[in-house]
């Protein structure tokens, strides 16, 4: 064999391992994936069909991502930051995390009421919630704090009344103790609810006449939970928050989600 001969063997050999090492490296590699989990209670979990028309702000939050992010809505009706750890709820998710993950937690409205089984006082609440932030940080994944989303409350001249004042400031002042970024959905939403007014914020929200639906044949007037215009408002704004908060997970948001939450 002459050394051209031999050389352009070579050369055929190494092309070949080279195709064959890149062709293996495409199966090992996976791209960068996301999980953010959802951690809360009934304003932003998943719901039954027999729910409907009611519906929690996690549900089209899910959509609003390119294919490489995951939400994993763990929240449920009625948990309160006790009864989601008493349940193994969080730990189902700190179970799964990945480093890069997320971690969103909005609780308060079933911790912060005594006469339900789910209360936790004020320093339980804050105690809980500096353990999600640990237990999170720990897998190298992100918290982010979330005040609890408004309840549909006005006084007598139209002016919406806060039910949070207190857990909230709670959340927000965690936040910047620790150094979490927060996304202030108890302000940002009551902000919606006075432009929209008493009535008009109705839309937002469970209101049904009679025989409206069949969920619900006597009609309903929920002032807690929202309609699928009012879920997917209060996830609009969440997801300025994380594009105000510049988190990387804002680079993963689809073009075609980019809007104003406050868009009628």
């Amino acid at each position: 064999m002459t050394h051209r001969n031999s050389n352009i063997k070579f050369r055929t050999i190494f092309s070949c391992v080279l195709i064959s090492a890149a062709l293996l490296m495409s199966f090992l590699i996976v791209p960068g994936r996301i999980t953010v989990y959802l951690a809360g209670d009934s304003t932003m979990s998943n719901k039954q069909p027999k729910a409907f028309p009611e519906t929690g702000w996690g549900m089209p939050f899910s959509s609003f991502f390119d294919s490489t992010v995951t939400v994993d809505n763990r929240a449920q009706n009625g948990r309160s930051t006790k009864t989601f750890i008493s349940e193994g709820l969080w730990d189902s998710i700190t179970g799964s995390l990945q480093e890069g993950d997320y971690v969103f937690i909005q609780f308060g409205h079933n911790d912060e009421v005594p006469t339900k089984k789910s209360y936790i006082n004020e320093q339980g609440y804050q105690d809980n919630l500096l353990r999600f932030i640990r237990e999170t940080r720990d897998k190298k994944a992100n918290p982010v704090l979330l005040t609890p989303v408004a309840r549909r409350k006005f006084d007598t001249t139209g002016t919406i009344v806060g039910t949070h004042e207190v857990y909230s400031a709670i959340v927000r002042k965690l936040a910047a103790e620790q150094k979490v970024p927060l996304i202030d959905l108890d302000r940002e939403s009551q902000a919606l609810l006075q432009k929209l007014g008493p009535e008009g914020s109705k839309k937002l929200f469970n209101y049904l006449t009679p025989g409206e639906s069949i969920n619900y044949p006597k009609g309903q007037a929920d002032n807690t939970h929202f309609n699928e215009l009012g879920a997917r408002k209060m996830a609009e704004i969440v997801l300025e928050g994380i594009r105000s908060l510049k988190l990387e997970l804002a680079r993963h948001i689809a073009p075609s989600k980019l809007k104003p939450a406050y868009e009628k």
